[in-house]
């Protein structure tokens, strides 16, 4: 038991500071290569915020524990919503002010009802795989094109700030940190998912439950700390950029491979519970989020509550199941 938890803190502490290498590594990789600061900042600084998640998912069905993979990506979801969000906008009001953002809110929104239609029979096929990739293929040429169309947007500036303080690192070393941090990625998500499984084992609750609870929160902290540092540095748009990229990786990538490589059986409340929450507080981001008759979208310090009052409330509940 001792070791289980010695390995999920483990695990978590080096997938968050190779998570970050990573993403140093593949961010200066790319603007080596010329690629705009917006599509750094939504598709490598996305991906590389949801790498966690994606690893965390495929090994878990690689090892025959759906919940986890499930539970990982949908609670990844609920997390960054409800906790993260909710948190910075407790410490500082959040202003949309990004047209590519107010672009991605509906489509978060759609794509999470996809998911939600797909696993209603509680089960997540190859075949509902293979459709969630194929959208999320369709989604980056789509968010590629979008970048390549919004010079001067919000979130753009935001992103072009946050890079500029990061020293830029010779090519050799960009290709290092990508290759050393994916690697530990690989080998510190193992430990974790090892350590969860023993843990939900010994407990005799569900893996879902780990999946829903410790693994979400760990796997969302790379995003938790972009989004404080965002808020802090007043870079609203990307703090809120952070979290709609992140889901719709998770939704879609992350439940997407998990699938291909083992079909994914879920238990009834996965739909009537998890989902369920999801779609709410998905709607809840894209009500406040969004704006409305040429109004930007705003997240104050009283909906931030409301939003981590939800992930209180969806957090007990999940407690008392499992006892």
């Amino acid at each position: 038991m001792f070791l289980s938890f010695l390995a999920i803190l483990v695990g978590l502490a080096i997938l968050v500071w190779s998570a970050d290498r990573f993403i140093d590594g593949a961010a200066s990789l790319a603007s080596y290569l010329g690629m705009s600061p917006l599509l750094i900042g939504i598709v490598i600084i996305g991906f590389g915020t949801s790498a966690p998640e994606i690893i965390v998912s495929a090994l878990s069905a690689l090892n025959h524990s759906p919940g986890i993979a499930l539970g990982n990506a949908y609670g990844s979801n609920i997390t960054n919503i409800a906790l993260i969000l909710g948190v910075t906008a407790m410490i500082k009001p959040i202003m949309v002010n990004s047209q590519v953002l107010k672009k991605e809110l509906p489509v978060l929104m759609l794509v999470t009802l996809l998911s939600a239609f797909l696993i209603y029979d509680a089960t997540i096929s190859r075949l509902d795989a293979l459709i969630l990739l194929a959208v999320f293929t369709f989604y980056m040429g789509w968010t590629i094109w979008q970048g390549t169309r919004h010079s001067g947007d919000s979130l753009e500036q935001d992103i072009s700030d946050e890079l500029k303080e990061k020293s830029q690192m010779p090519l050799k070393t960009a290709v290092l940190w990508l290759v050393i941090g994916l690697a530990l990625l690989m080998a510190s998500s193992q430990l974790l998912v090892w350590g969860a499984v023993n843990i939900a084992t010994y407990l005799g609750v569900s893996d879902l439950i780990i999946g829903l609870t410790i693994v979400a929160i760990g796997t969302s902290l790379p995003e938790l700390a972009a989004s404080i540092m965002a808020a802090r540095k007043n870079e609203l748009d990307l703090a809120v950029g952070n979290i709609i990229g992140s889901n719709l990786f998770n939704t879609l990538a992350v439940v997407g491979i998990a699938g291909a490589i083992s079909p994914i059986q879920a238990t009834p409340e996965v739909f009537s519970r998890d989902m369920l929450v999801m779609i709410a507080l998905t709607g809840l981001l894209f009500l406040f989020g969004y704006g409305f008759k040429g109004k930007n979208g705003r997240i104050n310090r009283v909906e931030g509550l409301v939003l981590f009052l939800c992930y209180v409330a969806y957090n007990s509940l999940l407690i008392y199941t499992a006892l």
